[in-house]
């Protein structure tokens, strides 16, 4: 119980922390939204315009910094995120909540096969140390997860899209389609994920290949393997239940960040295949100078992440008893 209240209380000085420095980065910069959205009229608004332009944006000149910075957390604590200005008059919140899905969906099941899968194989790699597999399979993996994600994604759309015509080209799903709760269409979505998902998964799959091995080499090498071993237990039981159970905790974290990042999409393969998720539309934000939408967004990125850990931190705990006595 301990060890949970101070992970909690972490938690929630973290998410202030975020909370105060999101809500401080904008007004320490020179003007406001509405003045952001008139410089794109090259400034040939006139002044009553500019007011009802800050009216819809929430921007209140005159306020205090104490009484917008209270403002701002019961906002943000009710979802009132502020008004786009690239999607006007949109809600953030609802701006986002039309990108999320395609984000969470691509990139999260990318990022869980990445990991299930590099860690499999790095434990098994591991167990057979200085084999055939432990001298094709990381180099292999490594390699290729130091190409650049656009590249692999482009080479990707060159080869399946263009060339063998297997897979869609870009978007999140056919142009000619008609959004419906369908077999027909989520196939169509399918289809169009297939790529980009394999992309992150390629390139992604390396690196926990090669964490897993290296703790499973130190792991191996202790005295209850050892002694699990010579009490005749099956190898399979011994690799996974003992060896692998205890080299995969220090790679929660990593995985929890991971699925933290998820949140923010993968702003480079979004980009290459013009998928519509959070990654696309972020880029799409820095170019279009929507400062309210870029301010959810990293918000929103920042309170994954610290999430993620936390429900790192606890399942850690919960598989390593080790860690709530020594904290």
């Amino acid at each position: 119980m301990r060890y949970l209240v101070r992970r909690v209380g972490f938690l929630l000085v973290s998410l202030w922390a975020a909370l105060t420095v999101n809500f401080l980065i904008p007004r320490l910069m020179p003007g406001n939204p509405a003045e952001a959205m008139m410089a794109k009229f090259h400034g040939h608004v006139n002044p009553s315009a500019l007011k009802a332009l800050e009216v819809a944006f929430g921007v209140n000149t005159h306020e205090s910094l104490a009484a917008a910075y209270v403002a701002y957390i019961g906002n943000t604590l009710h979802g009132n995120l502020g008004i786009s200005t690239s999607y006007f008059p949109l809600p953030v919140r609802t701006v986002i909540l039309r990108a999320l899905p395609w984000s969470l969906g691509l990139v999260g099941v990318a990022t869980v096969l990445g990991f299930v899968i590099g860690t499999a194989i790095g434990a098994i790699v591991a167990w057979r140390r200085g084999g055939v597999l432990d001298a094709v399979v990381p180099p292999t993996f490594i390699v290729i997860s130091a190409f650049p994600y656009f590249w692999v994604g482009l080479l990707f759309i060159w080869l399946f899209a263009l060339t063998l015509n297997w897979f869609p080209l870009l978007g999140g799903y056919s142009e000619t389609a008609s959004p419906a709760l369908t077999w027909g269409f989520v196939g169509d979505i399918a289809m169009h994920a297939v790529l980009p998902a394999f992309t992150i998964l390629i390139t992604s799959i390396g690196g926990w290949i090669l964490t897993m091995r290296n703790n499973m080499i130190t792991v191996i090498a202790e005295d209850y393997v050892k002694m699990a071993r010579a009490k005749g237990l099956k190898e399979r039981r011994i690799l996974w239940h003992y060896a692998g159970r205890n080299a995969l905790l220090p790679n929660l974290t990593g995985f929890a960040m991971s699925l933290g990042f998820v949140i923010s999409g993968a702003i480079l393969v979004e980009y290459v295949f013009n998928y519509p998720g959070v990654g696309f539309m972020l880029l799409q934000a820095v170019q279009s100078e929507d400062y309210p939408l870029m301010q959810s967004l990293f918000l929103l990125i920042t309170m994954a992440v610290l999430v993620a850990i936390f429900l790192s931190d606890i399942a850690t705990a919960i598989l390593d008893p080790r860690t709530r006595s020594s904290t």
